[in-house]
């Protein structure tokens, strides 16, 4: 909402010196959020001065038209010499008044004017445009962006700075939903009143005739959608009646465009009061003016010019010969008043209080936001309507010589105020502090409320506040029109706890151990669509493809709770890697949505109470298993190069390794198998097991899913179970024993099958070396002539170390032995060399 400072002034007199800044800080003090104060005509300096078009020579000569003018500007230059003015624009002719700037003044943007020789005269000032007086691409009075051609009754010579009302402040604020009474400016002069603690002047508060039987014809088949509706009408409308400056000026600070008259006042009362209006033709309405909702398949042509097809929830203005409006979001054009109004002649003023719920999801559902529609949806005062259209009958009589007639229709449903029970202490208990009795019942008189009552408050809410429903309502006035700032700083008192739970510290020496790695965490949304696992190459029948839906998504292409963490990550790596980053290492954890199909129907529970136990319980039943994963992704470099030597390039190697990583923290023993299994390259997949038990898969990613998903080639991914790591290790991490007595190392090399992997290899050296053997590591791969056709060498360091004793060789060197006879005899390994 866009609230002019001068027109605030009407309501409220602000102190003479109060500028915008002053205004916004109150306001703001007050919970309104005041975003920009807009400074109009900021560096204007004049003369600027109404002149009056003497003569006109066109100038033929140039290649493009060019007017040599003379323009009678009174004695605004001093001497009552007509001004000489070089001039391009064509809207206006010899009689015309226009808006001159003389020599000695700036224009905003630091534009100063002097005279200057130019087409081969001299120029003496300029007539102007709206845009060149920071008026905007305004359609002022119909010229469009070209030069302003003002009414002839003003006096040539006059002010036109204070004609047209061109320096000004401009509030911005953004009205939060709550506050719908503050989209006009009857609402924020109210809260400026409480800010400054002035009286205020209400713009409703007009004399409004009473409903007779001579009114227009109204008939409202939904009171449940429209329980109010006041129409007037009003003839001998002057159709060439043009909206008078102030007018259009204020719609044009408060950022709407001028049109007609008509239309023109329709709006004005809007942002005066805050009741949206329709004005319509009389000519072009025909018969009864009706309220009911859409029958389905019903079509409608909107004022936009749109034909939509309507729903059976829409409620619809009707005349006789169908409808002619949706209800407070937009007119049709069948019976629209013409951005002229030259042919409008009688006009019908309705001025209605729709159902907020009914207009918002209208508006919703055809796209189709409005400044009626703003208003409507966030509850409109019922009680305002019929003296806005008093007020609307009286600016059409003034300005456009329009008989008022004496028929008023008001249809209305008996109006109940709504009254709220709250214990006068209980804005101190919300707030923790103490404002009295005598402050709350002060508070809420000066927002409109009727209070009566000592302990136990009986609060009348106001009828522009559909928003006070609760006590807690009731306590936020209190609150923030004594100040948040002045809210003692307290704080709460803590609980006694028990700390971090056991999943929790493990998930935090994970991730402490995954970034002393090298890897960057990346928190990504839950949010899946089908196109991304295609991508990833999941299968038709896979569980991944199970997904849950969400009713409401965020963006209708991630429409589902994810299955799996690979997707968010990948995103988040082809986003730094299309900013410059090629050198990735990211990691996540978190849950993942695995439903069977299996479970149970949701319950709906009522939102006026809190569920029972029966009803979370079967909210739980009914929700899908969601184990906590952790997955990571890198790509480029692992090791940079430089002086110290060669890097090294991530590979699958790198993603298993972080699946070790995460093992050790949760101290449990994985056993890596070759696997198979989408998005990772079947050649280069990795199976992560801890017993029998399949934990999660690592490697490098298909190169097919790396051209869909458009990351660097070679990218590795790692995926865990963390919730059955965390099972299998059973119980808190042992710290390990730190013994004194020296370790005893031994290195075998062992030549084995190449399809031999080297997991069955290392399992067989671990059971066959027991319980001395305090650490296994696979340190050299070799393949040549030498060890022959299919074969390969693989290197282990094994270390014995006993708790108790020192080893000697010999026991060591048996205890190697043990080991190489076991791998001998359950994968066929032979010592190399042997």
């Amino acid at each position: 909402m866009r609230a002019p400072l001068s027109w605030l002034r009407e309501y409220v007199d602000l102190p003479a010196g109060e500028t915008g800044r002053d205004v916004q800080e109150r306001l703001i003090a007050v919970g309104l959020e005041v975003e920009t104060v807009d400074q109009l005509g900021a560096g204007l300096k004049g003369p600027l001065v109404v002149g009056q078009v003497l003569a006109i020579e066109e100038l033929t000569e140039f290649k493009k038209p060019i007017r040599y003018c003379q323009v009678d500007v009174g004695d605004a230059n001093g001497t009552g010499e007509p001004q000489n003015i070089v001039c391009g624009a064509r809207n206006f002719a010899v009689g015309d008044k226009v808006v001159v700037v003389l020599p000695g003044a700036t224009l905003p943007g630091d534009f100063h004017i002097a005279a200057r020789k130019t087409y081969g005269h001299t120029s003496e000032g300029m007539i102007c445009s709206a845009s060149e007086l920071g008026m905007g691409e305004s359609d002022f009075f119909g010229g469009g962006a070209g030069i302003i051609v003002l009414p002839p009754e003003y006096q040539v010579g006059a002010d036109a700075v204070e004609l047209l009302e061109l320096v000004d402040e401009v509030l911005d604020i953004a009205v939060t939903p709550d506050r719908g009474y503050c989209l006009s400016m009857r609402g924020l002069a109210r809260e400026a009143a409480i800010a400054y603690g002035l009286p205020l002047r209400d713009p409703a508060l007009i004399d409004v005739p009473a409903g007779n039987a001579h009114g227009y014809p109204v008939r409202i088949a939904d009171p449940a959608g429209c329980d109010r509706l006041v129409a007037r009408t009003v003839s001998n409308v002057n159709p060439a009646a043009l909206s008078p400056i102030w007018l259009q000026r204020r719609l044009q600070k408060a950022g709407m465009r001028p049109i007609s008259l008509a239309v023109d006042i329709t709006n004005y009362v809007m942002l005066e009061i805050g009741q949206p209006l329709h004005a319509y033709d009389r000519a072009r309405v025909d018969g009864p003016i009706g309220v009911r909702r859409a029958e389905p398949g019903e079509k409608l042509t909107t004022l936009d010019g749109t034909q939509r097809v309507l729903d059976a929830g829409d409620l619809l203005i009707t005349d006789a010969a169908g409808p002619i409006g949706l209800a407070g979001v937009m007119g049709g054009a069948s019976s629209e008043i013409d951005d002229t109004g030259a042919t409008t002649t009688a006009v019908v003023i309705e001025a209605a209080h729709f159902d907020p719920i009914s207009i918002a999801r209208t508006a919703r559902r055809h796209k189709l936001s409005s400044e009626a529609s703003r208003r409507f949806e966030r509850g409109t005062d019922p009680l305002a309507a019929a003296a806005a259209a008093q007020r609307t009958v009286d600016l059409l009589v003034l300005l456009a010589g329009a008989t008022a007639e004496a028929g008023v229709t008001e249809v209305a449903e008996p109006y109940r105020p709504r009254t709220v029970l709250m214990r006068a202490d209980h804005p101190d208990r919300v707030a923790g502090t103490r404002y009295g009795r005598e402050t709350v019942v002060r508070r809420l008189q000066q927002i409109g409320c009727a209070v009566s009552g000592s302990d136990l408050l009986t609060v009348t809410a106001p009828s522009w506040r559909p928003d006070l429903t609760a006590p807690n309502d009731l306590a936020e006035e209190v609150i923030r029109l004594e100040g948040f700032a002045n809210l003692p700083s307290t704080l709460p008192t803590a609980p006694a706890g028990g700390g971090l739970t056991e999943s929790q510290l493990l998930q935090r020496r994970i991730g402490r151990a995954l970034a002393g790695a090298g890897y960057t965490e990346a928190l990504n949304y839950p949010f899946i669509g089908e196109g991304v696992l295609d991508q990833l190459g999941v299968e038709p029948g896979d569980p991944r493809r199970r997904t849950v839906r969400l009713v409401n998504p965020l963006s209708d292409e991630e429409p589902s709770l994810r299955t799996t963490l690979l997707p968010g990550l990948l995103t988040a790596l082809r986003r730094n890697v299309g900013r410059g980053s090629h050198d990735l290492a990211l990691f996540e954890t978190g849950l993942v949505f695995l439903p069977t199909g299996e479970e149970p129907a949701p319950p709906r529970p009522s939102a006026d109470h809190r569920p029972d136990g029966e009803q979370i319980a079967a909210l739980n039943a009914s929700l899908p298993h969601q184990p906590r994963h952790l997955a990571v992704v890198l790509t480029g470099a692992r090791e940079r190069a430089g002086w110290w030597g060669e890097g090294h390039r991530a590979g699958w190697a790198d993603a298993v390794e972080a699946a070790r990583t995460v093992a050790a923290e949760v101290g449990v023993e994985l056993t890596v198998r070759q696997g198979g299994y989408p998005p990772w390259h079947p050649g280069r997949c990795a199976a992560l097991y801890v017993g029998d038990e399949l934990v999660g898969h690592a490697g490098e990613l298909h190169p097919r899913a790396v051209k869909a998903l458009g990351i660097p080639e070679r990218t590795g991914a790692m995926e865990l179970d963390l919730d059955a790591l965390e099972r299998s290790a059973g119980g808190p991490v042992r710290a390990p024993r730190v013994s004194t007595f020296p370790v005893a190392t031994q290195d075998v090399a062992l030549v084995v099958d190449h399809g031999v992997p080297a997991a069955d290899v290392e399992s067989a050296l671990r059971d066959g070396a027991g319980a001395l053997l305090e650490s296994l590591r696979l340190f050299d791969i070799f393949t040549g002539e030498q060890l022959g056709e299919g074969k390969k060498s693989l290197a282990y360091a094994l270390r014995f170390r006993a708790a108790d004793r020192t080893l000697t060789a010999d026991e060591a060197s048996a205890a190697r032995d043990a080991a190489v006879g076991a791998a001998a005899e359950r994968t066929g390994a032979v010592l190399r060399g042997a």
